[in-house]
């Protein structure tokens, strides 16, 4: 007859077995949580919260306009984190993109007033491209740190402009103004713009083979090209796409302010704001991990803080305190084990992007 043996008991006392237990079922559920999730509920939880500081001060938080203010608010900002997210996962970066607005709004407000709307945007778009591809290839050509390149870049585009421009330039029709203004019941025009660029990354980063190859070459360039990616074509896709969502942003701008504007992209601060928001979002600055839907949160967040600043006429310094208090909270809480946006399984097959 054949004995069926047991499988031995846990050895130690039943205090210490339900402790390693307990831990055990907490790392599961830690790792199981989505980050994308998290930033979404840190977002309900900063309006709730605003609502009920500027309930408490007299005001009204959640009303039509605030409302509309918030959303035409993450529209430049979105469409300039969307496309740094594309960067940053590569493991690369953008410092250019400020000004590349500046000059993207001045090119497109002259040219719709010799020219038209159409042409316009084609400008718009070509300039983008010749300035991501520039970039693009300083960074993995010449082998310049992308910090160093892109900044230098933003030299260039700085120096430009205030060589050529001493103010406000060109005219933007009315009838593209419209894209800054118009809504559709309380949603801007503008937002739809902000989610169909935003559904396009995501569709690029998360569904084709060279989303799944600008994770690989930021998880590990090394790594990456050893399994035959190309990586330096990969950073230089990544590159123009993002100069393409800022060139989009620098649009939308010319339509809300009616003319090109020097100071666009620099008042706004949008290089360095778009990086917050994607680190917010749960994108690690060394690449492979993060994604879209998270950057989108963070921009939400801090759009939603600037409304409740604004409303309590909170003073700038304080501002940026708390603002930076919430980056480095959330850069460390994404720093705990099984906490980071996991990147997309790879699809079976090599080859290049």
């Amino acid at each position: 007859m054949t004995t069926v043996e047991s499988a031995p008991a846990p050895s130690g006392p039943p205090s210490k077995r339900t402790s390693l237990s307990r831990n055990r079922a907490l790392r599961s559920v830690r790792r199981s949580f989505d980050p994308v999730v998290g930033v979404w509920l840190a977002a309900l939880a900063v309006t709730v919260l605003g609502w009920i500081v500027v309930a408490a001060q007299g005001g009204n938080f959640l009303t039509t306009t605030n409302a509309v203010a918030i959303l035409q608010n993450c529209v430049a900002l979105g469409l300039v984190a969307v496309g740094q997210s594309a960067v940053i996962l590569t493991g690369s970066l953008d410092l250019s993109v400020a000004y590349l607005i500046s000059l993207g709004t001045l090119v497109a407000a002259e040219t719709m007033a010799s020219g038209g709307v159409v042409t316009a945007v084609i400008a718009v778009l070509t300039l983008s491209v010749a300035v991501g591809l520039a970039n693009g290839l300083i960074v993995t050509g010449l082998k310049v740190n992308a910090f160093i390149a892109t900044l230098g870049m933003a030299f260039i585009l700085r120096g430009w402009i205030e060589d050529n421009y001493t103010g406000p330039a060109g005219e933007v029709p009315v009838s593209f103004q419209r894209l800054g203004y118009d809504r559709v019941g309380p949603v801007p025009v503008s937002v739809f713009l902000l989610i169909a660029v935003a559904a396009v990354m995501w569709l690029i980063t998360r569904r084709t083979r060279l989303g799944h190859h600008m994770y690989a070459t930021g998880g590990d360039e090394h790594a990456a090209r050893l399994s035959g990616v190309r990586t330096g074509r990969t950073v230089v896709i990544a590159h123009v796409l993002c100069s393409l969502c800022v060139g989009a942003a620098a649009l939308f701008l010319a339509a809300r302010l009616g003319a090109g504007a020097p100071w666009a992209g620099t008042e706004a601060r949008y290089d360095l704001e778009s990086i917050a928001a994607v680190v917010l979002g749960g994108t690690a600055l060394a690449g492979g991990r993060g994604g879209v839907a998270g950057t989108l949160g963070g921009v939400f967040v801090l759009a939603v803080l600037d409304s409740v600043f604004n409303q309590l006429s909170v003073d700038p310094f304080f501002k940026n305190v708390v603002r930076g208090v919430v980056i480095i909270a959330a850069v460390a809480i994404y720093a705990r084990p099984g906490r980071t946006p996991k990147a997309p399984k790879a699809r079976k097959g090599g080859g290049s992007a």
